[in-house]
């Protein structure tokens, strides 16, 4: 119904928790394929990943430190930039 409305649908990943008082190995598998299913999926007329914008280089669960609010879930002001940073901006225009 959306889309023959016109309308286009995006979708964003999911940012990485490592560390956090959520962090387990199940919520870890159910992040890793909730995230998959956003990008591969073809669901979403784009995508946007901000998993891949805020994670370590090494590590797809951790929040870079610099993006890292402090309670290793939330993006601080620097990781909500890059978040931000990784929306193209020409994929909403239409």
């Amino acid at each position: 119904m959306t889309r023959a409305r016109g309308l286009r649908i995006y979708g964003a990943t999911l940012t990485p928790f490592g560390g956090s008082f959520v962090d387990t190995p199940q919520r870890r598998a159910t992040w890793s394929a909730v995230n998959n299913w956003i990008r591969t999926s073809g669901a979403f007329d784009g995508v946007f990943d901000f998993a891949a914008a805020t994670a370590m280089p090494d590590d797809p669960f951790t929040l870079q430190p610099a993006y890292d609010s402090g309670d290793h879930l939330h993006p601080n002001d620097a990781g909500c930039q890059a978040m931000a940073d990784a929306v193209n901006l020409h994929q909403l225009v239409w």
